[in-house]
C-alpha cells in the first residue's frame, strides 16, 4: 500500500497570463509534508514567471478545500526538530504567497481547517461557496493556531482569530468568515463562484504588472520578519506535540 505521505499532486497549468496551481490529496485535501514543498515552490515559480500575471490557487474536489497539515505525519513526530520542520510545511506555504510579487486569487469551494485557513488568508483575493466552513482545530489536539496566526490574523483581526483559535470544536460559516474580511465574495455553488473567479482573473491579466507588483507591497507591509517569525510559530508548535497532553490527544483522535 502506497504510504499516504507519498500522495497527492500539485498541477500548475497556465492560460492567457493565467496561472493555475491546483493541489489535491485523497485524504480531504491534507497535505503532508513533500506536498506542501512542491505547493510553495509551484507558487514561487509562477511568481517569477514573466508570462504569468495572476495565480488562481484551488484545490481539487467539491466540499473540501484543504483539511489542513497530514494527521499521518503528526503522529510520526518523535522529537523537536522533525516537529520545527513538520509545521514549517505551511509556514514555507504562507511566506510563498506573501512574497509572489503577482497577486493570488483562493478558491475556497469547501471547508478549511488549520492550515486550510492559513493559505485563505495568505491569498490576496479569496472566493468562497455556501459550504466553505472555517475552523481552526489546533487546541483540541493540544496545540494551537501558532503557524497560520500571523496570517489569519492580519486578515481576520485578533478578535476573530482569537474567536476562532478558542473555540477550536465549532465550525465558522462561510457568511461569518465574509463577514470579518477572509472571503471577499459567497456564492451559491461552485459554477457562481468560478464565473466570478475567471472574470476577476481575466480582469486582472490585463493590469498593470508593475502596479500589481506595487501594491501587494503595501498590503503585506509590516510582514518583513515573518521568516523568523513563522520559524518561532513553528517551533512552538513541534514542543507542544511532544507533550504528554498531546500525545494522548492523538491517540484518542485515532481511536474514533
Amino acid at each position: 500500500m502506497e504510504d499516504k505521505r507519498e500522495q497527492g499532486t500539485v498541477v500548475v497549468t497556465k492560460n492567457e497570463g493565467i496561472t493555475t496551481i491546483e493541489f489535491f490529496h485523497p485524504s480531504h485535501n491534507s497535505l503532508p509534508s513533500k506536498l506542501l514543498a512542491k505547493l510553495a515552490n509551484a507558487i514561487k515559480e509562477a511568481g517569477r514567471d514573466v508570462a504569468t500575471k495572476v495565480i488562481i490557487l484551488k484545490s481539487r474536489g467539491e466540499r473540501t478545500f484543504c483539511a489542513g497539515a497530514s494527521f499521518d505525519e503528526l503522529v510520526a513526530i518523535e522529537n523537536l526538530e522533525a516537529g520545527k520542520e513538520f509545521f514549517s510545511g505551511f509556514a514555507n506555504v504562507i511566506n510563498a504567497c506573501r512574497k509572489c510579487p503577482k497577486f493570488i486569487i483562493g478558491r475556497i469551494q469547501g471547508k478549511a481547517v488549520g492550515g486550510g485557513v492559513g493559505i485563505a488568508s495568505a491569498v490576496d483575493y479569496c472566493f468562497a461557496t455556501a459550504f466553505s466552513s472555517v475552523k481552526l482545530s489546533e487546541l483540541a489536539i493540544g496545540i494551537g493556531p501558532f503557524v497560520v496566526g500571523p496570517a489569519v490574523e492580519r486578515k481576520l483581526g485578533t478578535s476573530a482569530f482569537s474567536q476562532m483559535s478558542i473555540n477550536a470544536t465549532d465550525w465558522y460559516t462561510a457568511e461569518w468568515a465574509k463577514e470579518q474580511g477572509l472571503f471577499a465574495s459567497v456564492s451559491k455553488d461552485i459554477a457562481e463562484m468560478d464565473e466570478e473567479i475567471q472574470k476577476l482573473a481575466e480582469t486582472l491579466a490585463k493590469s498593470n504588472p508593475e502596479a500589481m507588483r506595487l501594491l501587494k507591497g503595501v498590503f503585506w507591509k509590516g510582514t518583513n520578519n515573518w521568516d523568523e517569525l513563522l520559524a518561532e510559530r513553528a517551533a512552538m508548535s513541534g514542543q507542544l506535540v511532544l507533550s504528554d497532553f498531546t500525545v494522548k490527544a492523538i491517540q484518542r483522535f485515532k481511536q474514533k
